[in-house]
Order: C-alpha cells, then sequence, then structure tokens
C-alpha cells in the first residue's frame, strides 16, 4: 500500500508541473524537473540532461525536437536581474533524463514508474483501436495530429517558415483540392475560429495525419530552407496523398461527413455529467 500511495504522489507531483503549450503538446521545465527528482544544483542536473541529449542524438532522433533552450530573467536582488537558462523538455526527453539519473535516488525510481505508466496509456494495439467507438477513434486520432503538427511546425521554423497559417493552408490545398482551411470551415458550417481537426470523423483525421507527418520527413530529408518550397512541399505532399486515396477508391477528404457534434462539444458534455 505504502508502494501504491507513493507512485499516485509520484504522478500528482509530475501532472502539476506539465504544462500544455499552445499547439495542445505537452511539456516539462528543466529545473521543475529537477526539484521534483530532488537535485538541489542545477549544474549537477545539466550534466545529467547533456548525458540525456547524447542518448537522444545516438538513437538518430533530432534533440532540438524534444529539448529546447528557453531563458528567462531572474531577480537577484537589490533590482539586479540576470538571465537563467531552462529547457522545455518533451515525454521523451523526461524519459531519457530519469533514465541517465542517479539510479540511488529514490525519486528516480518513483519517476521511472510513473513515466512507464504514462506512456503505456497513451499507447493503443491495433486490436485495441478496433475496439474503440468512431468517438474514442476521433479522439485518438486528434491527439495524434496536435502532436503531428507541434513537430512539423517545428520542422517548418527551421525550414524558413513564418507564416505558419499561409503554410498549414497549402497543406489543406493539396489535400482539398484547393479548399484552403477557411473554405473547409464553411463547408462543414463552423462557427468563426472552431477548429476544423475537431470537426472531423476518425478517416479524415488519418489522411491529414498523414499529410502532416509526411510534410514534416521531406522538409527534414530535402534539407528545405525557404518559406516558398516549403509551401510548395506541404501542396506536394497534401496533392499526393489525394491522388492515392483516389487510385484506391477512397471517399475524397470534402466528401467525408462532418460529425454531428465537435470533440469540444463530447468533452464538455462528458464534464457536465461528471459534475452532476
Amino acid at each position: 500500500m505504502k508502494k501504491i500511495a507513493k507512485i499516485e504522489e509520484t504522478t500528482k507531483l509530475f501532472e502539476d508541473i506539465k504544462h500544455i503549450d499552445k499547439f495542445g503538446q505537452e511539456y516539462w521545465k528543466a529545473r521543475e524537473l529537477m526539484h521534483v527528482l530532488k537535485y538541489s544544483k542545477w549544474e549537477n542536473f545539466e550534466k545529467v540532461i547533456d548525458k540525456a541529449k547524447k542518448s537522444c542524438e545516438n538513437s538518430n532522433i533530432l534533440v532540438d525536437d524534444h529539448f529546447t533552450d528557453i531563458r528567462k530573467m531572474v531577480s537577484i536582488g537589490s533590482g539586479a536581474k540576470r538571465e537563467q537558462n531552462d529547457y522545455k523538455l518533451s515525454r521523451y526527453a523526461c524519459y531519457l533524463i530519469i533514465q541517465n539519473g542517479d539510479p540511488r535516488k529514490d525519486s528516480i525510481a518513483l519517476a521511472q514508474t510513473y513515466f512507464a505508466i504514462q506512456t503505456r496509456k497513451q499507447e493503443i494495439s491495433e486490436l485495441e483501436y478496433s475496439l474503440l467507438s468512431e468517438d474514442e477513434k476521433r479522439f485518438y486520432q486528434r491527439n495524434l495530429t496536435r502532436k503531428g503538427n507541434y513537430s512539423l511546425n517545428i520542422a517548418a521554423k527551421k525550414a524558413g517558415v513564418k507564416n505558419f497559417d499561409k503554410f498549414h493552408n497549402w497543406g489543406y490545398k493539396g489535400l482539398y483540392n484547393g479548399e484552403t482551411a477557411d473554405d473547409i470551415a464553411k463547408r462543414k458550417g463552423l462557427r468563426y475560429r472552431e477548429d476544423i481537426l475537431d470537426n472531423m470523423g476518425s478517416e479524415e483525421l488519418i489522411a491529414n495525419l498523414f499529410r502532416i507527418s509526411q510534410t514534416e520527413q521531406k522538409l527534414k530529408r530535402d534539407k528545405i530552407k525557404t518559406e516558398k518550397d516549403a509551401n510548395k512541399t506541404h501542396f506536394e505532399v497534401g496533392s499526393k496523398i489525394r491522388k492515392t486515396i483516389k487510385e484506391l477508391g477512397g471517399t475524397m477528404p470534402e466528401e467525408l461527413p462532418t460529425p454531428k457534434k465537435s470533440l469540444k462539444e463530447i468533452e464538455k458534455e462528458k464534464k457536465n455529467k461528471l459534475s452532476e
């Protein structure tokens, strides 16, 4: 019972310091993680971070995608301030840090349990997926598209993209036969600024997830360095996916039905039921 209580306590600690960015992507801050893992000195914890970054690099995974430098000014007394470095960490980065941490610390062992449990919760087998309802499949695929768009935005930024709305519209144009995000929203009868991805069925979300992931990989593989070429790449990928759907005899994305309820509406209804 004591072990279960400790795991529950640890889970709360990590959930309390978890952040969500504007793309819906979860992340942790290194200095907050340091305290939870009971490291007293940043210098010592930074050595663990360096080892984790090396592990990431050795796995042929882009370090910058998981360890993002962030800096802020902090007060050091008498009105003076100095710059303090920190890191924005993905779940994978946290996992690597914990794997490279001091195994003698109870906090490290408990952290390993937490991330193992949470990672398993986010995974789903083919059989498990087939047993989900359509709305459950939508939630699952929507979560994947959020993560995919986050990674795509990082790749696009490195490729020189500054106008992200325009960049994403080129992808939609390719996949939806010239339709922009606004065109799709109007066709679906959505309110102003309502998220179109929250109003897609699982099949339509899968098509967009494929567009997102393939564009990210092509930007990196072709070493795209200008906004013009990045936009062109996104359009080409969307167009080729559309062509593939047609050749396979599938339904064009714009012809797929719009669900009666958005995912936000479903979430709100669930919360209301729980509060009753």
